[in-house]
């Protein structure tokens, strides 16, 4: 019985095993395969301003507004009626053709009067400059979040290399720990404290390959490219040593009012208001009808000719709402462009700052103390392996020595990103042409 019994549960547990590692094989076949390959700043906005769905879009959104133009150019339609009698009662004829027959014939045309036509064509125009700087505004925008992307990556993956080592040393150390561990030559309180140390970094490093990982499904989307490929940005180092004030102030400032096209889109809309408002006015002028009448039994005498003039009276409606909207809306967007130029001027005053201090930092710092400290680490991962250092400085120093790489990187990744803000800000690359 205990022989049975003790059967059951070895092929209940082979089962199982089999079961998970089935489950474990799939999952792993599922997962896509990723293709590791170097890319450029310059090769990354040539496909982001070649395949940008957004982009592509709000340039259809410019054409459609183009179409407009063309549409307020046109002149309204003549008009022609005809009117046929039905039924003659003289004769008992229905719809009957000849020259008892009565019929009525009408051509009119409207006349747009007060030049309504030309403000119309003005404001389409408005409206295609309108739709032209939005999809500039937008390109800005994205941009930014095409370099500022860039560079997370390759500052980032630089700090995982230091995770990846020393994870690999620490690992190496335990796994050499457990092997002398049953000898009794390391305290059980050594491979715990190695092995807490791993685990920590381990978890941080998880973290920021989720961020690497993040930023990278950014970079496609951003680029349109396919989904299983891994890029590895290469940096052009010239940026890193750009000096924030190689341009006066003044020079940014007057790039900042010739091309920020937030600014642009501001001055947009309070020329439209304005266009607007005189359009209003003139619509307050009502347009005339003329036209010529022909009607063969329809009047006093045969063949009846005539000759048709129309105009509204504006007696109640004068498009006193509308006119007075549209002046308020001038009021509107001549305070939100006095707004932006503010808004401007202090981001680009707030953005050189952030680059000086930047700067300053990035100046203050040692650049060979990387090289260093990689060949600190070396020396002491050997020391430590001989027994010539304790485990708490060991540890220490392995702490220290990750956290200055965070830092330094830390450092000149800020530096790049405040210095492409600046070229946002004053919508010029100044920097990183």
């Amino acid at each position: 019985m205990k022989n049975k019994k003790s059967n059951k549960i070895t092929i209940l547990r082979f089962f199982i095993l089999f079961i998970l590692f089935f489950q474990n094989e799939v999952s792993i076949a599922q997962l896509p395969k990723f293709d590791t390959t170097g890319i450029t700043l310059e090769k990354a906005e040539q496909l982001f301003l070649k395949n940008n769905l957004q982009l592509l879009s709000q340039k259809y959104n410019v054409d459609a507004s183009k179409a407009l133009i063309i549409q307020a150019k046109l002149y309204p339609n003549p008009n022609f009626n005809f009117a046929q009698g039905a039924y003659n009662p003289q004769t008992g004829k229905w719809f009957e053709i000849g020259a008892n027959a009565e019929e009525a014939y009408q051509v009119s045309q409207l006349i747009v009067l007060s030049h309504k036509i030309k403000k119309q064509v003005k404001i389409a125009e408005t409206n295609s400059k309108l739709a032209e700087d939005n999809l500039y505004d937008m390109l800005r925008s994205l941009k930014l979040a095409l370099r500022v992307t860039f560079y997370n990556i390759y500052y980032y993956q630089q700090t995982a290399k230091v995770y990846d080592e020393e994870i690999n040393s620490l690992t190496t150390i335990v796994t050499a720990y457990k092997q002398i561990e049953d000898k009794g030559y390391i305290a059980e309180s050594d491979i715990v404290r190695v092995q807490a140390q791993l685990y920590s970094l381990q978890s941080e490093y998880q973290n920021l390959i989720d961020y690497i990982n993040d930023n990278e499904s950014q970079l496609r989307l951003l680029m349109q490219t396919s989904p299983t490929i891994f890029y590895k940005p290469e940096l052009n180092s010239e940026i890193i040593n750009a000096d924030p004030l190689r341009y006066s102030l003044k020079t940014m400032m007057d790039s900042t009012y010739n091309n920020r096209t937030d600014l642009m889109i501001a001055k947009d809309n309070l020329l439209l208001s304005q266009q607007t408002y005189t359009y209003q006015k003139a619509l307050a002028v009502p347009d005339i009808t003329t036209g010529i009448n022909a009607d063969r039994h329809g009047s006093y005498y045969t063949d009846f000719n005539s000759l048709n003039i129309g105009i509204d009276i504006p007696i109640f409606n004068r498009n006193q709402g509308n006119i007075k909207n549209a002046k308020i809306l001038i009021n509107y967007n001549e305070t939100q462009l006095q707004l932006t130029k503010k808004t401007v001027e202090e981001e680009v005053i707030r953005g050189l700052q952030k680059a000086l201090d930047a700067d300053k930092l990035y100046r203050g710092i040692d650049t060979t103390f990387t090289n260093k400290f990689d060949h600190l680490a070396k020396e002491m991962m050997k020391n430590y392996m001989k027994r010539n250092v304790s485990l708490i400085n060991f540890l220490t120093f392995y702490d220290s020595y990750k956290q200055n790489i965070v830092q330094f990187n830390t450092i000149l990744m800020n530096k790049v990103d405040a210095l492409e803000n600046i070229n946002y800000l004053t919508g010029t690359n100044f920097f990183n042409k």
